[in-house]
């Protein structure tokens, strides 16, 4: 290969790599992208990532929850790898459950979480909505509860069924004489 094209390989990867996060190693990939290895770096948070992420590990660090949209930025991202963590099993992790059952649904079974208690333990595709809980989301609540509007409802059926009845009984009293 001519020295122009070695070098032009070498500044390609080192421009690729540039954007690489401090704790992490990054290695560029023949197919554009980037290999980001965050493994064991004790990370309690997520650090910023290049854009141009294919491949993330995160696994063995201290995360215990991820932003909602935290890959949002990461189009060619693949591959996630983010078990061994201390996950704190709430609605914060809603946004990587969602992530992960669209992209890697079996690793849903090996991501497990360290808390809180009720869970511990349970991997993260098990949970039901209501035990991530909802963090303070609530629907809006209408100005009427339900229940006031099916005894309302009853309460017109039954003043209209005995006009009706009441009518009836007019009608047929004034037959009959």
């Amino acid at each position: 290969m001519p020295t122009w094209g070695v070098l032009f390989l070498l500044w390609a990867a080192a421009e690729a790599t540039k954007d690489c996060p401090v704790p992490c190693t990054c290695q560029a990939l023949e197919t554009m992208g980037l290999w980001v290895d965050c493994r064991g770096q004790g990370l309690t948070s997520l650090p910023t990532l290049p854009a141009h992420t294919r491949h993330l590990l995160l696994a063995n660090n201290s995360l215990r929850s991820l932003p909602p949209g935290a890959f949002d930025h990461l189009p060619q991202l693949q591959t996630l790898d983010v078990t061994q963590n201390p996950w704190y099993c709430d609605c914060s992790l809603t946004y990587l459950r969602l992530w992960l059952e669209d992209h890697t649904p079996e690793a849903l079974l090996i991501v497990h979480c360290s808390s809180p208690d009720l869970i511990t333990i349970h991997p993260l595709g098990q949970l039901t909505g209501y035990e991530l809980g909802n963090c303070g989301w609530q629907l809006q609540t209408s100005w009427g509860y339900p229940a006031v509007w099916w005894d309302v409802s009853l309460v017109v059926v039954a003043t209209i069924d005995l006009a009706l009845l009441a009518g009836l009984l007019c009608t047929a009293t004034g037959s009959l004489d």
